[in-house]
């Protein structure tokens, strides 16, 4: 199950995280971001425990999204012990993020 990621929770979900985290930044209107969430909803479920995957809603979450410089959506980060890892802009089919996380793991 995803979580969701917000500016107030931003630090305690992601950065101080033990596990790999994934946040999609997303927006309402986007249609790839539309795509792309129920991928990252499956991968959520196919980790379990293993593994965070944070929803952050761009429109409603501006201080994080402007810390991050994320400009195009769907945008979805990878961090690891706090830190930005990896990146993916647009939307990728499954595989390609599940093995970016595997990378992490």
């Amino acid at each position: 199950m995803t979580v969701e990621a917000t500016d107030t929770n931003f630090d305690e979900l992601v950065l101080k995280s033990d596990k790999p985290v994934i946040v999609d930044f997303w927006a309402e209107w986007c249609g790839p971001c539309r795509m792309v969430g129920p991928l990252l909803s499956e991968i959520a479920d196919d980790y379990g425990d293993k593994a965070v995957v944070a929803k952050l809603d761009v429109d409603s979450n501006p201080n994080v999204t402007m810390k991050y410089g994320i400009r195009n959506i769907p945008t979805v980060l990878y961090f690891k012990d706090g830190e930005v890892v990896d990146k993916q802009v647009g939307a990728v089919p499954k595989g390609h993020f599940s093995s970016k996380l595997d990378a992490l793991l």
